[in-house]
């Protein structure tokens, strides 16, 4: 029997999915995160969230394994107008290993994914601090 994918062991569609409700619910609230103008521009906008979540369902999905679905662009560009620096990398971080501890996600997933996200802060940091 092959090794289940992240995305089988997140509990697929739904699994990621509820995560990430909950997660941009978290993201667009905090202020560490959105303490950058540029991000809280796009949090700031409550009508935004619905995109975003599905975005970022469709990216988490594919990510861990799952089937081709973002439809997003690619990170670099995704977050080139940011100037997002390693402070804020680490708040959105943060906020995503808080959520997955909420849920109960067992740690050798929570470690998988935090990996994941990890892999790619130099594509998304793009600013130093100043």
């Amino acid at each position: 029997m092959a090794e289940q994918t992240l995305f089988d062991r997140l509990g697929g569609v739904y699994g990621i999915s509820g995560a990430v409700d909950v997660l941009v619910d978290r993201l667009f609230e905090n202020a560490a995160v959105n303490a950058n103008q540029a991000v809280h521009a796009h949090h700031g906008v409550a009508a935004n969230a619905p995109g975003y979540k599905f975005l970022v369902t469709a990216w988490s999905i594919e990510a861990t394994g799952g089937p081709t679905c973002y439809v997003g662009e690619d990170m670099v560009e995704a977050h080139d107008d940011l100037a997002i620096d390693e402070a804020g990398f680490d708040a959105v971080a943060m906020e995503i290993a808080a959520t997955l501890s909420f849920l109960g996600v067992p740690a050798a997933e929570h470690r998988e994914f935090m990996d994941i996200i990890e892999g790619y802060r130099s594509q998304v940091v793009q600013a130093t601090a100043a």
